[in-house]
């Protein structure tokens, strides 16, 4: 069982561990890689949580185990957009909370807090179009596919495409 909570200080040498295993790297079109602990305290201190409903502003949880606290990773809302009531989603877990259904549910935890208290209408994402264990997550809790950029990014010397799923609020409402 997992819960949603602020990101911590506590929380920087496991957000570090993520962002520097390659495997799951291979995932973002971002890399971080590089990235220090500095870099992790900053993004934890500028993630401390407004209320977005007024804000419209991001959002970054930490995915926690809910006996002991241990982060297991970070389930955002990123880019809301309160006037036209979307936003997009974005998850990334340590390896040992793969395989476990975190993912699932912190995903739907996440869709309950934008759709039920933020009062979105759309949630969307993208994805590489070859990160199959992501697109299984995603179909799972419900989006659905939106279109593909093709050949959209050259990612270590090879192309790959760029996914885009969405959900509504009715889709979401109807299934859970």
């Amino acid at each position: 069982m997992i819960i949603l909570r602020e990101l911590k200080e506590k929380d920087s040498p496991f957000m570090l561990e993520w962002m520097q295993d390659a495997d799951i790297q291979k995932c973002f079109k971002r890399r971080m890689a590089d990235s220090t602990v500095e870099d992790v305290l900053a993004f934890i201190k500028k993630s401390a949580l407004p209320d977005a409903v007024t804000t419209g502003t991001d959002l970054h949880y930490a995915i926690a185990d809910q006996a002991d606290d241990q982060y297991l990773g970070t389930v955002s809302l990123k880019n809301i957009d309160l006037d036209n009531g979307n936003a997009e989603f974005a998850i990334v877990t340590r390896k040992e909370a793969h395989g476990k259904g975190i993912g699932h549910e912190a995903t739907i935890l996440m869709l309950k807090k934008a759709f039920n208290e933020i009062g979105l209408q759309r949630v969307y994402l993208n994805v590489f179009s070859n990160n199959a264990a992501a697109i299984k997550l995603y179909e799972r809790c419900g989006f659905r596919p939106e279109g593909e950029f093709r050949n959209h990014f050259l990612i270590d010397g090879r192309y790959v495409g760029w996914k885009w799923y969405g959900m509504l609020k009715d889709e979401f409402d109807e299934t859970k």
